[in-house]
């Protein structure tokens, strides 16, 4: 059996009875399921119909998004995120680079990385190289005044943490932000590059090795060969190019409000959801959610 999940953005709520009911009825489902009144319902059907897609773009006007995919273990035992535009609202670097007065260049180059435009190794030494000698001190004003977290985090990491699962973020950003989501939100670990500071001042270059879209891999692979898991029991999420390799490899891999270049490669994307997209598509209604 396949799990049909429609949900739209919890803050501007779309989806109602007759639209669901609709496409249950044209593709045969089970019965309609809410998972979230107005936010989330779900049905099974046998197979998937072969106009997907062409259902997936209309909804898409509506601001409702579409998911198929097995219904059997959709319940994942771990979950591997990006952090920038994902976990959080923001590129970390683009920031920086707002303050530095280098903003729109690098926003420029962060654009065509995450489009798979640019190779990211060398994109990331660029836009750093942009960043020689501004205080370190602007990395906690950043956090300060510019990180906002992504709706529904909260929620996704207290509730697969409550039943068991392992939370890890990995970033082709940075360790000084990647620590402070991590706390925050509760990830059990984290990884990304370093940023090279001396005498108090960015120093223009990365740590290396650089940490792109095949340290995503290896943390996939690594993570799970340690606590005995398949890559089947992971849920990875993301929106650039360089994430591409995790969300292909994990057993759920979700394009989160991803370039469309990138949402193009992925069978679960999400554009109008937040991060409770992630637990609707496993299953979870709202009422199942941990208190945060």
């Amino acid at each position: 059996m396949y799990a049909v999940t429609l949900l739209t953005n919890p803050a501007a709520p779309a989806l109602n009875l007759s639209t669901a009911e609709a496409l249950r009825s044209a593709w045969g489902g089970g019965d309609l399921k809410w998972l979230a009144l107005g936010e989330a319902a779900e049905f099974m059907v046998e197979q998937v119909p072969s106009n997907l897609w062409d259902v997936w773009e209309g909804l898409q006007t509506q601001g409702i998004d579409l998911v198929a995919q097995p219904a059997e273990e959709r319940r994942k035992k771990m979950l591997l995120a990006d952090m920038d535009s994902t976990m959080i609202q923001q590129e970390c670097i683009d920031e920086l680079a707002d303050v530095a007065g280098v903003g729109e260049r690098v926003k420029e180059i962060t654009a065509k990385a995450m489009n798979g435009e640019l190779d990211f190794e060398g994109a990331l030494t660029e836009r750093v190289g942009l960043l020689k000698g501004l205080p370190e001190s602007v990395i906690q004003k950043v956090i300060d005044e510019r990180i906002t977290f992504m709706p529904g985090g909260k929620a996704l990491l207290a509730t697969m943490k409550r039943d068991g699962a392992y939370a890890a973020l990995v970033s082709g950003g940075f360790t000084a932000f990647t620590g402070y989501v991590a706390e925050t939100l509760g990830f059990h670990e984290n990884r990304a590059n370093t940023l090279l500071v001396e005498n108090g001042e960015l120093v223009g270059k990365p740590g290396l090795p650089i940490l792109g879209r095949e340290a995503k891999v290896s943390a996939l692979n690594e993570i799970t060969e340690r606590l005995g898991l398949t890559h089947g029991d992971v849920i990875a999420v993301g929106d650039g190019a360089n994430d591409l390799g995790m969300l292909k490899l994990a057993g759920a891999g979700v394009a989160l409000h991803a370039k469309p270049s990138v949402a193009a490669e992925c069978d679960i994307r999400i554009n109008h959801g937040d991060l409770t997209a992630l637990l609707y598509v496993q299953g979870y209604a709202k009422a199942d959610f941990a208190d945060v």
